[in-house]
């Protein structure tokens, strides 16, 4: 049984190698699942493309980026004492942490004198960090290397940067996520003295989206007569071919993160998804002899069970599928770079 993400590497990093020529100051980010991928190999790609620093999620993923990854690691979860004071590698001198409160910067300095860090403004992401008001007295009492910005996504963010950059005299470092190259072009030109950073993740990684393909294995077919029942519930299944393939809950199947409805299309679409998975009539994400069969149920730990309807030819046992999954939820088996 297994569920893999294939890579055609030569074709992946050719994409990586265009994207960091097209964003000079790059730091990619190293974070959750590795975006499907798994963070040792996104560590090495970062090494292989020659950057001085990746940026990292959690302090939980430190130890594992630090023996992956040469250069320097940026935390972009803030350091918090209630929380973080006891954890190892705080003192390693390539970590450059995130702090956003007086006390937690002197907790910091209290296990590292010299810990190098960012202070996080409190952006209109309204999620966690200093107000625009407070940075420049915590970025001094810090003798900061630079301004980290978490802006939303979409653009139009050139203003309320402009604004920070206001209110932090000297000439700073800005590491800023989810700023087009274009905002970050404006701003070069309107800040010569600064230096502009993009953290960025998931434009870098799916840089090529042709390059990678989730594929799981056929592990059973057999035909079935249309009432008969199936799986751990016993629903009733139309006639054709139920199609057992590796790949369940486990690997993220059926797992998506939630989106938000923002058009009425998208509302739309939200609603008769949830007509059909009341009618237990969801569509899987893999694709079998050409079309996406329904789930016979909801997916299992470790495989699926699907029903292909009648008159589609079935595939056979060990026949390997392609599914179509969103990578920050997706777990596979094995990730091969060919």
């Amino acid at each position: 049984m297994s569920f893999v993400l294939h890579v055609d590497g030569e074709r992946w990093r050719a994409a990586h190698d265009r994207f960091v020529a097209d964003h000079p100051g790059i730091v990619p980010v190293i974070k959750g699942n590795g975006y499907g991928f798994g963070r040792d190999l996104l560590c090495a790609e970062s090494a292989r493309l020659g950057v001085p620093m990746v940026a990292i999620g959690t302090y939980v993923e430190l130890p594992s980026a630090l023996a992956a990854f040469g250069g320097d690691v940026l935390v972009m979860e803030p350091y918090r004492a209630a929380v973080h004071a006891d954890l190892p590698d705080l003192a390693n001198r390539r970590v450059v942490h995130t702090v956003t409160t007086q006390s937690d910067l002197s907790s910091l300095r209290g296990v590292l004198s010299d810990a190098r860090v960012v202070v996080e403004g409190l952006t209109s992401m309204n999620r966690y960090g200093t107000p625009v008001n407070e940075v420049a007295a915590l970025a001094g009492a810090a003798d900061a290397v630079g301004v980290t910005l978490h802006l939303p996504l979409g653009t139009g963010h050139v203003e309320e940067i402009s604004r920070f950059i206001a209110a932090v005299p000297g000439e700073l470092t800005w590491y800023v996520s989810h700023v087009s190259a274009a905002e970050l072009s404006t701003l070069a030109a309107r800040f010569p003295e600064h230096e502009f950073r993009p953290r960025i993740g998931t434009d870098l990684w799916y840089a090529d989206k042709g390059s990678y393909e989730v594929r799981a294995h056929v592990l059973d077919v057999r035909p079935v007569a249309k009432g008969s029942r199936v799986g751990y519930r016993q629903r009733t299944v139309a006639a054709g071919h139920i199609v057992v393939v590796s790949g369940g809950t486990s690997h993220g199947v059926a797992m998506e993160s939630p989106s938000s409805a923002a058009t009425a299309r998208s509302r739309a679409i939200a609603v008769t998804e949830g007509v059909l998975e009341a009618a237990h009539r969801v569509r899987s994400p893999f694709t079998v002899s050409g079309v996406m069969p329904r789930f016979a149920e909801p997916p299992h730990m470790q495989c699926s069970l699907l029903v292909l309807p009648a008159g589609v030819a079935p595939p056979g046992v060990g026949d390997e599928v392609p599914v179509r999954m969103r990578l920050t939820t997706t777990t596979p088996d094995a990730v091969v770079v060919a």
